[in-house]
């Protein structure tokens, strides 16, 4: 076959079909994974890359762990000389500070492609397992205050040589964690999602030759790079800067402040994270490489959401954050709860961005409560870890609601389905519903948060994990307001009754046999003012039993009763005395 490399309609589909690829990874890796947050929750992400590590495609899963898979790849290319790398290899690691993950639980693998003797590209994937070890079930704890509590560190070491599986590394792998058998079929599907993508390129390469590939996939990265260029270019120059609130127990006022200054020029953005504060004695600290994958995210979903996941458009990004800060960690600081804390600063970013292309950000959203259960089944004597990240409302935008009880930006997983969790683990929930008011109000209302109760169908359990944005949930913007939550902390046990307590989010629990865990979430930010927002809208809201009929005339000015019945001559008057405050 002859055609010209730079044919633009030949990078496009030669582009297409590794994206393509990346994403029928994904759908092996979740369909043969064996744990819950896997298979269920999609905790993982599948990406190409070529052999010098950059990203040909991510696959749309978890945008937080583009860190952990192209940081395998490089150092797999560094660490390893060109004639160390050999066919049927297989690498993992895990290693925040050795440039090859973002968080212990996080186990990167990666298999180089071979063409004509050559390595030509990886296919990478990485899952979130349930237990690497460490202080505290399920290895990701608030209360860690040092990454070595916090699991085991995995250097990148090959899992399989030439095809052959090396068992001691598995072993060693299976030891650390409290629950062995699943980090064994979790990490075999893995194996069996990169091995797909090595044939997939393979297939690729067989078709239309090594140069005509690699031409078209450098084409494929200029043209990204080309595309968010000239979205840049279409934002007004000048700098941006923004900052908010995020619990921390450790800093003078229970706070500390995220903030970013985003200067736009000449079809490059540049972050700067000057001024965050010094890493902190817990796990929310962010290793460098998660910053940068923070960043990229941000910036593709204001700028193009559309343009090719590839590394590209990196190109036209440089970030800026000392080290040794919450957002550029140093050892041996804790990285485990990293992933709310860059929650945060997606809305920091959004709330830059904001000044510049008001239509295109979302205001800020719920940051999650992670409950991490673990003990030993009753049902089948073997240990058991329930992860679950409890999902609150996403951010409203200009023009649009935000949705209710979703995962939002960096991590992007499903919530767990009540069967899947009771099927699996001696637990049952016995109250699930999303809670009015928690939205936080604006012309378009945030999405709702959600309560969930989970009783213990054994004793000695334990009860893990952490939790930010009670104090600050989601910030609204253009007048909206933040996101709520009506309960006393986001985890209370045995709510309703006369042993009810508000726990800690960030401690560490052991539960009796029939406790109840009550876990809320709060509402994402409004968008707008909230007196703006169509009467019409706030009635639909108070049917549905998404605002109450005291929360419309308290945070809308609305008039209305829970049968709907409007009083417009009473909303006027509420409006009034509204709009000065």
């Amino acid at each position: 076959m002859s055609r010209a490399v730079h044919d633009p309609v030949l990078t496009q589909v030669v582009g297409s079909y590794v994206l393509a690829a990346a994403e029928e990874m994904g759908v092996s890796l979740m369909r043969t994974a064996y744990s819950t947050n896997i298979k269920e929750r999609g905790d993982c992400s599948t990406a190409i890359f070529d052999a010098h590590g950059d990203t040909l495609a991510q696959a749309s899963h978890v945008p937080l762990h583009l860190a952990s898979l192209m940081g395998l790849v490089r150092r797999v290319a560094q660490e390893y000389g060109p004639d160390e790398i050999e066919p049927g290899d297989v690498f993992l690691a895990n290693d925040p500070y050795q440039g090859v993950g973002s968080q212990l639980n996080d186990i990167a693998v990666a298999a180089p492609v071979f063409w004509e003797g050559e390595v030509v590209a990886y296919a990478a994937t990485i899952a979130h397992h349930s237990d690497v070890g460490g202080r505290f079930p399920g290895s990701e704890a608030a209360a860690c205050t040092t990454m070595y509590e916090e699991g085991l560190r995995l250097p990148a070491v090959r899992l399989y040589k030439r095809g052959e599986l090396q068992s001691d590394v598995l072993r060693i792998v299976q030891t650390n964690s409290r629950v062995p058998r699943n980090i064994a079929g979790d990490m075999r599907a893995q194996v069996a999602a990169v091995r797909l993508g090595v044939r997939r390129m393979e297939e690729l390469h067989a078709r239309y030759g090594r140069d005509v590939v690699a031409a078209c996939l450098a084409s494929w990265l200029d043209y990204a790079e080309a595309r968010v260029r000239h979205a840049i270019r279409e934002l007004p120059a000048g700098t941006y800067s923004f900052w908010d609130h995020l619990e921390e127990e450790g800093a003078s006022d229970g706070t500390a402040r995220l903030q970013v200054a985003v200067t736009v020029r000449d079809g490059s953005l540049r972050f700067d994270f000057t001024g965050c504060p010094p890493q902190v004695g817990n796990s929310h600290n962010v290793p460098w490489l998660a910053l940068l994958a923070t960043v990229y995210y941000a910036a593709k979903a204001v700028l193009d959401p559309e343009v090719p996941p590839n590394s590209g458009y990196y190109r036209a990004i440089e970030v800026v954050a000392p080290s040794g800060t919450i957002v550029n960690a140093a050892p041996p600081a804790a990285v485990g709860t990293r992933n709310h804390t860059c929650q945060k600063l997606v809305d920091v970013i959004m709330g830059a961005f904001a000044q510049a292309a008001p239509e295109r950000v979302i205001a800020g959203c719920a940051s999650s409560k992670l409950m991490i259960v673990g003990g030993v089944n009753p049902r089948t004597g073997h240990p058991f870890i329930d992860y679950e990240a409890s999902a609150g409302g996403l951010g409203a935008r200009h023009g649009k609601d935000g949705l209710d009880v979703c995962r939002a930006h960096m991590t992007n997983t499903s919530n767990l389905p009540i069967e899947a969790l009771e099927m699996e683990d001696p637990l049952l929930v016995v109250r699930y519903e999303m809670v009015p008011d928690t939205g936080g109000p604006g012309r378009f209302r945030g999405g709702l948060g959600m309560r969930r109760d989970t009783v213990m169908l054994g004793g000695g359990f334990t009860h893990s994990g952490f939790a930010i944005g009670h104090k600050y949930p989601g910030v609204g913007l253009a007048g909206g307001q933040r996101g709520r939550i009506t309960a006393p902390s986001m985890l209370v046990l045995d709510p309703g009754t006369g042993g009810e307590r508000a726990l800690d989010p960030a401690a560490f629990y052991t539960l009796s046999e029939g406790d109840v865990l009550s876990v809320s979430t709060p509402g994402g930010g409004g968008y707008g003012d909230p007196c703006e927002r169509d009467v019409e809208a706030v009635r639909r809201d108070v049917l549905e039993g998404k605002v109450t009929p005291e929360g419309a005339a308290r945070d809308y000015g609305v008039a209305v009763d829970a049968e709907g019945n409007l009083d417009l001559a009473r909303t006027a008057e509420l409006r009034a005395s509204l709009r000065p405050r």
